[in-house]
C-alpha cells in the first residue's frame, strides 16, 4: 500500500524538490527530458529483470518483481532530472539505461555498489557532450535548505543512516574550515561554499542509498569521511565544480572492501528486496 515503504516518501519528496526547481528556479529542463527519463529508466528497470530472472529461472518470483519493481527506478529517474541536465532527450536516456543497469551489473554477492543515479550522471558526462551538472542551480536561499534537511531528515530516520550524512557533511564542514582559516578568507566564504542545495542532496539523497553503501556502520562513517576528503581535493586543487559526484563514483567500490572487513546484516526495504 502506498507510504508503508519509505521510498514512497522519497518519491514524494523527489517529485516536489523536481517542481520546486522548475516553479521557483526557472530551470530549463524540458518536460520530454523528464518524461523520457521516468519511461526509459521503469523500462530498463523490467527488461533487466525479466532477463535475471529467467536466467535464475524463478518466474513466479519474476512476476512479483516486475510488478513491485517501480520505486527504485522511480527514484533514480527523479535524481536523474533534479541533477543532471542535457540539450537531447538520447543523452537522458542513455543515462537512464547506464544507471538502471549498474544495480545488474556490477553486483557483488547480490549487492550492487554504485550509486544508481550518480552512475548515470557520470556516464553521460564523459560518454555525451551535452550533458552537465549544475551545483550551483539552488542559489543559497536558506528554506531550500531547510526543506531539505527537514524531508531528508525524515526518511533518514526510517532508513537509519544519518551517521552516514553526519560524516560526510562534518567532515567536509571541518576541511573547509581548516582551509578557511588557514587563508584568512572571511566567514561568509565559508558558508558560501557549503550553502549548496545540490550538496544538500548529495548528502541527504544520494550517499546515503541504503542499498549502495556500506553495510556497517564503522564502514558507513569511513567511507563518508573518505568521498568528503576527496571531494575536497577534488573541488579545491583541481577545481572541480562537479567534485561530490565524482568523488562517489570513484570510491563506490570501497563498499566491497568494507563490507569484507566489518560484515553486518544487509539492509532490506521494508515491502520488497529488489
Amino acid at each position: 500500500m502506498l507510504f508503508q515503504d519509505i521510498r514512497d516518501y522519497q518519491i514524494l519528496f523527489l517529485s516536489l524538490f523536481l517542481f520546486i526547481g522548475i516553479g521557483t528556479r526557472d530551470w530549463t529542463i524540458q518536460p520530454e527530458l523528464i518524461m523520457v527519463t521516468i519511461i526509459t529508466s521503469i523500462l530498463t528497470q523490467w527488461i533487466l529483470l525479466i532477463i535475471q530472472t529467467r536466467i535464475i529461472g524463478n518466474e513466479a518470483k519474476q512476476e512479483k518483481a516486475i510488478t513491485l519493481s517501480i520505486r527504485s527506478p522511480l527514484i533514480t529517474s527523479l535524481g536523474l532530472c533534479l541533477l543532471l541536465r542535457a540539450d537531447h532527450w538520447t543523452t537522458m536516456a542513455l543515462a537512464a539505461v547506464c544507471a538502471i543497469a549498474s544495480k545488474f551489473v556490477f553486483q557483488v554477492g547480490d549487492k550492487h555498489f554504485f550509486n544508481p543515479a550518480n552512475f548515470g550522471i557520470i556516464t553521460a558526462l564523459l560518454l555525451t557532450p551535452d550533458a552537465w551538472v549544475s551545483p550551483g542551480q539552488w542559489g543559497e536561499e536558506w528554506w531550500y535548505g531547510m526543506l531539505f534537511v527537514g524531508t531528508g531528515g525524515m526518511v533518514l530516520k526510517r532508513v537509519g543512516r544519518w551517521d552516514t550524512t553526519a560524516a560526510f557533511l562534518g567532515s567536509y564542514a571541518a576541511l573547509e574550515a581548516i582551509r578557511n582559516l588557514w587563508l584568512g578568507w572571511a566567514w561568509d566564504v565559508y558558508w558560501h561554499r557549503l550553502m549548496s542545495g545540490s550538496l544538500l542532496l548529495f548528502a541527504l539523497f544520494m550517499v546515503t542509498d541504503p542499498r549502495s553503501i556500506p553495510n556497517a556502520r564503522i564502514g558507513r562513517l569511513l567511507w563518508a569521511v573518505c568521498i568528503a576528503v576527496l571531494t575536497y581535493i577534488l573541488r579545491n586543487e583541481f577545481y572541480l565544480s562537479t567534485a561530490v559526484f565524482w568523488a562517489l563514483f570513484a570510491l563506490a567500490p570501497l563498499t566491497v572492501l568494507f563490507d569484507t572487513f566489518w560484515q553486518a546484516r544487509r539492509f532490506v526495504w521494508q515491502e520488497v528486496e529488489e
